[in-house]
């Protein structure tokens, strides 16, 4: 996806409306409308990045630096039980916009409509394999 046809990229522009929450000169925090949860909100780059493999370093940093003050926002506006911060890359993933974002899902309880789920395979790997991947891993960094 370019930078051109970028949902995200309009929203950063101007050229389509978001309910603001936070901007800085590298970031922008608007809500979803999706509104999975009441205060679910959007934190993205200004910078068009398509996911975390083509994210830049530089770029993660300011992010990950507007996190925080973000989340805590929201901690006071909405008082949540909890926060869930989810990120989705490539469409298997679940990933709709190709343009790096991170959902910040405040929490109230097990009825809220959201419930991320998944099925641990822990007892599947022995320490010796579980080894033998992270040496795979670590292999390319």
């Amino acid at each position: 996806m370019s930078e051109q046809s970028c949902i995200f990229c309009s929203i950063i522009k101007g050229d389509i409306p978001s309910a603001k929450v936070y901007e800085d000169e590298h970031v922008y925090a608007f809500l979803d409308l999706s509104q999975v949860t009441k205060g679910h909100t959007l934190l993205i780059p200004k910078k068009h990045e398509q996911d975390i493999f083509h994210l830049e370093p530089e770029t993660a940093s300011r992010l990950f630096q507007a996190a925080p003050v973000v989340a805590k926002a929201l901690d006071r506006a909405f008082v949540p039980a909890g926060l869930n911060v989810l990120n989705n890359n490539k469409e298997a993933a679940g990933q709709s916009v190709f343009h790096y974002h991170l959902h910040l899902i405040p929490r109230y309880d097990q009825s809220d409509g959201f419930q991320p789920t998944w099925v641990e395979h822990g007892g599947d790997y022995s320490q010796e394999e579980l080894q033998q991947l992270a040496a795979e891993a670590a292999s390319y960094i």
